[in-house]
């Protein structure tokens, strides 16, 4: 069955921002009480099984391949960072954890050789080492991938850095961890860089900590939302990080009737905390990819996929949401299932809201398909097989025109092949096969 019209045209790529889900999320002013009552699970066992392990087929491995052309066409040789969005030369530390996890799952598959992947490495780790510092204490939000210089998000140079992400920096800790997982050699060379972080700034009160730099002076901010908030917890508690309080939901968990599912919806409303509070599939997926789901994240992921596939079973419309980068204005959205109030809201940074911009994730369709490899992610897999490109896949089509969002970026390709290693071995911190 087509779920889409054909694409109608290329668009021409509007590149502008090199922002990341993990580094915008945004965030309280911290210290702030959280005014919340602790929700309790659902007593209903999960419905959905998962697929670890199952072995990749010939189209699976077609599919990885694609993903990996585009860490070949857009690591920089200067630094050996990779570009966020394709050709242009910015990116945050979550795209360089994506890299770092689409490298060791890259490897793992065989889609490049020992020599290749050692060379890579090296050249990482020693960007990571080299990398100029927000106030001397951590990663600063974004970098030049050709020179390593602290800028903003227009890439335009900023001396004195705009800041940390504490979820960006969770989300380099997770690859550290895998790569070493995989890589036991490597554990010097990543303790040499992490030792140059002072990781101790980014938690209070047992959460994440951001930093912003307005005015000259340093903001600290309570960062994460739910999902996103949970997942950063995981990767900071592999490395000893107190975030006892953000590693579970339930403290600021509550649930929402969406076509007939309970799904988890955050207590932190966005007009109470002014944050955009999107429920989406990526931080689900990367628990699962990465860590495996525990019961409490299972049991919330199988939640926000259901609503998805049960808005298509009513309407028709085939729906797959994440957030992402779009090739027009404003070029960063979160599509979700329910965010800012609204059921399937697609806003923006600032808490607009762009319904018109409504896409279908392919990262989350091949994510969800990794896990559940259910008949409706197989036929979306389908559907959107016509966004292979030499240099890596697109993003997703747009769902009001089926028209293809033609911005083609490390996030997608890298959780594709994180998808691609869990349908192959699990999980990329299970023991190694």
């Amino acid at each position: 069955m087509m779920l889409f019209r054909n694409n109608l045209s290329s668009l021409v790529f509007l590149t502008g921002l090199s922002i990341t889900a993990a580094s915008t999320l945004l965030i309280d002013g911290f210290p702030l009480p959280l005014q919340t009552q602790e929700a309790s699970l659902p007593n209903s066992g999960n419905t959905l099984p998962l697929y670890p392990g199952r072995g990749l087929s010939l189209q699976d491995l077609a599919t990885a391949k694609t993903a990996w052309s585009y860490f070949q066409a857009n690591t920089r040789h200067e630094t050996g960072l990779v570009d966020a969005v394709a050709g242009f030369p910015s990116g945050t530390l979550w795209d360089q954890g994506s890299y770092l996890l689409a490298l060791v799952a890259a490897e793992r598959l065989a889609l490049l050789s020992s020599t290749e992947f050692t060379a890579r490495t090296d050249q990482f780790l020693t960007a990571m080492a080299r990398l100029p510092l927000y106030q001397g204490h951590l990663p600063n939000k974004v970098y030049d991938t050709r020179t390593l210089a602290m800028v903003d998000y227009e890439n335009q140079t900023a001396p004195e850095g705009v800041g940390w992400s504490a979820l960006d920096v969770t989300r380099m800790l997770a690859a550290f961890r895998v790569l070493e997982h995989h890589h036991p050699i490597y554990g010097s060379r990543i303790r040499h860089v992490l030792a140059q972080w002072d990781l101790s700034v980014m938690t209070g009160q047992g959460r994440l900590i951001g930093a912003a730099h307005i005015d000259g002076q340093t903001v600290l901010q309570q960062e994460g939302r739910l999902g996103y908030e949970q997942y950063g917890a995981r990767s900071a508690a592999l490395w000893g990080l107190d975030v006892l309080d953000a590693a579970t939901a339930k403290p600021i968990l509550t649930w929402r009737d969406i076509e007939g599912v309970e799904v988890p919806t955050d207590q932190r409303r966005a007009n109470v905390y002014k944050a955009v509070t999107p429920i989406l599939s990526e931080p689900f997926l990367l628990q699962a990819l990465e860590m495996g789901l525990t019961a409490e994240s299972r049991t919330l992921a199988e939640r926000v996929y259901k609503a998805q596939e049960n808005r298509f079973h009513r309407t028709g419309i085939a729906t797959m949401v994440s957030e992402g980068h779009i090739d027009r204005a404003p070029h960063f959205l979160y599509t979700s299932v329910y965010s800012n109030g609204q059921d399937w809201a697609v806003v923006a940074e600032d808490g607009s809201h762009h319904p018109d911009l409504r896409s279908v994730s392919l990262k989350a369709v091949i994510g969800w398909d990794a896990l559940y490899n259910s008949e409706y992610t197989n036929t979306l897999r389908e559907d959107l097989a016509d966004l292979a490109g030499e240099t890596g896949w697109a993003s997703g089509k747009y769902e009001a025109t089926g028209e293809t969002n033609a911005v083609h970026t490390a996030n997608t390709n890298a959780v594709i092949l994180e998808a691609l290693h869990y349908i192959a071995f699990g999980p990329l911190m299970q023991v190694a096969l």
